[in-house]
């Protein structure tokens, strides 16, 4: 080992080894399962668990006489799915009703959802002054609390004093004393809230899609004469096929399920013409006290969105591979 001396006293110093950097006490291979333990864990406990949960209560004739004691409670085999699917007995027939109610929603909420989120993305692709400011006013929506969001959209849907009728009234187009949450007008009043508070997200996806776009092929087809619209068609959906594949899925997903909405609008007495199908599984479970017609009921909802997802993400891929 060589030695160095010292220039202050010059005495022979012997230099330090090295310090060693610690060893692991996992193998390399076992880090990545480490690191994923945490999510898997949330996800058994959050997703999992619950989901085995529901799946077992739709065996039984769970009702408020075994709340205490559910697991006393007798087996009904596949009885409770045999009286969801029976669409000639009452409750198969609302569940049916619900169902068809709920993907009308779903589309109308999908439909208008991606195309407010398509024009608010192409509007504000090129650079212009307070473009920032229309960014941040269409996040609005999508950043506030959902009950915070609906209950301000509940004064303004109201008869007597809402802003809906004031407005209208004021324009002329009605007298002012429309009812909005009830009867058939509470469908379109639904349906206007979740696009209230999907565009955005819409938005800021398909916003983020057309970052990848180069601006050059646009340049391009001005230059061969090419108008917005063939623009539109030629390139810029081609393009954002991938992000619209996940978009609108994500988007079925949310809308087909969601609970939020209506429950904050209308409580537990919704009407007829928006019982969509979670405010249909909630009031069989908890307001007739069935708790396994409603796990039957969840467990069919969670099969028809297995289904209608294992069709949709083979077909588009394979369009987007022909395309």
């Amino acid at each position: 080992m060589a030695t160095s001396t010292s220039p202050r006293t010059g005495r022979a110093q012997t230099p330090r080894p090295a310090r060693r950097a610690p060893r692991s006490h996992l193998a390399p291979g076992w880090l990545p399962y480490v690191l994923l333990a945490p999510a898997l864990l949330f996800e058994l406990l959050v997703h999992i668990i619950p989901m085995v949960t529901g799946i077992f209560i739709s065996t039984l004739e769970l009702t408020q006489f075994y709340v205490r004691r559910w697991l006393d409670a007798p087996s009904a085999g596949v009885g409770n799915f045999k009286i969801a699917l029976d669409f000639d007995g009452a409750i198969g027939a609302s569940l049916l009703r619900s169902f068809g109610i709920t993907f009308a929603f779903t589309i109308c909420t999908l439909a208008l959802s991606w195309a407010l989120g398509m024009f608010a993305a192409v509007l504000l692709q090129r650079p212009f002054r307070g473009r920032n400011v229309l960014r941040t006013l269409f996040l609005v929506p999508y950043a506030l609390p959902v009950y915070a969001g609906v209950i301000v959209w509940k004064f303004m849907l109201g008869r007597d004093n809402g802003m809906v009728n004031a407005l209208l009234s004021g324009l002329g187009i009605t007298d002012g004393s429309t009812f909005w949450l009830l009867g058939n007008n509470a469908f379109v009043s639904t349906v206007v809230v979740a696009v209230w508070r999907l565009w955005p997200f819409a938005f800021l996806t398909l916003m983020a899609g057309l970052q990848s776009v180069p601006g050059e092929v646009y340049e391009a087809a001005a230059v061969d004469g090419a108008g917005m619209w063939q623009q539109f068609r030629s390139f810029t959906l081609p393009m954002l096929r991938p992000v619209n594949q996940v978009l609108l899925l994500v988007l079925f997903l949310w809308s087909f399920n969601d609970f939020n909405v209506p429950y904050i609008l209308f409580g537990q007495s919704v009407p007829a013409s928006a019982d969509l199908i979670s405010i249909h599984v909630y009031q069989a479970s908890f307001i007739t006290w069935n708790f396994g017609v409603g796990s039957a009921m969840s467990v069919l909802l969670l099969l028809v969105l297995l289904v209608i997802t294992a069709v949709y993400l083979p077909l588009s891929s394979r369009r987007m591979r022909d395309a």
